[in-house]
């Protein structure tokens, strides 16, 4: 089970998004904060990678064998605790384990010595750049699209969904899997 740290609303997205919407005072701030999480949201679900980084956890079982952590792209594997059935959980030593980065950003852990645990939560952090203001041009753009849209359908039941340009804009990220 995968488990995300929340994401936090910096000023210079919510200045951004602000600008984009031709929004001048900070009404809205709280709203256009919980639209702008939410497009940030559906553009990792599209594209299948975690686009601000943070830190994710992960519980895996063990195996001799490279498993493939969930979120991506992985910057940095921090560490790895044994679950046992019964009793508290503790810190598996470097050596009990291997980890891997691969060049897409995937990250992989093997268990080679687990003690007492019968799973492992494995610690890391994902994503492919440090803030927003570090995100390719074109794909906080196809995001401040969608928070346009959300913006502007925001109280509408008839909205048709998020326009193509959203998706175009974010395609060339999208990572598809086969598995």
């Amino acid at each position: 089970m995968l488990s995300l740290e929340a994401l936090s609303l910096d000023s210079i997205m919510l200045d951004e998004a602000k600008a984009y919407l031709r929004l001048e005072n900070d009404e809205e701030d709280a709203p256009l904060g919980a639209i702008i999480l939410a497009a940030i949201a559906h553009a990792e679900a599209f594209t299948r990678q975690i686009l601000i980084r943070r830190g994710a956890s992960e519980t895996i079982g063990i195996s001799r064998e490279w498993t493939r952590l969930s979120a991506t792209p992985v910057y940095q594997i921090n560490g790895a605790n044994g679950l046992p059935a019964n009793g508290a959980p503790f810190a598996l030593a470097d050596t009990h384990f291997d980890i891997d980065i691969d060049n897409n950003g995937d990250g992989h852990i093997r268990i080679l010595q687990a003690g007492s645990a019968g799973r492992v939560e494995v610690q890391y952090h994902a994503g492919i750049s440090e803030s927003w203001a570090g995100l390719p041009e074109a794909m906080r753009l196809g995001i401040l699209r969608l928070i346009g849209h959300l913006h502007l359908h925001r109280d509408n039941g008839d909205d048709a969904g998020p326009p193509a340009a959203v998706a175009a804009l974010l395609r060339p990220w999208r990572r598809m899997r086969l598995s």
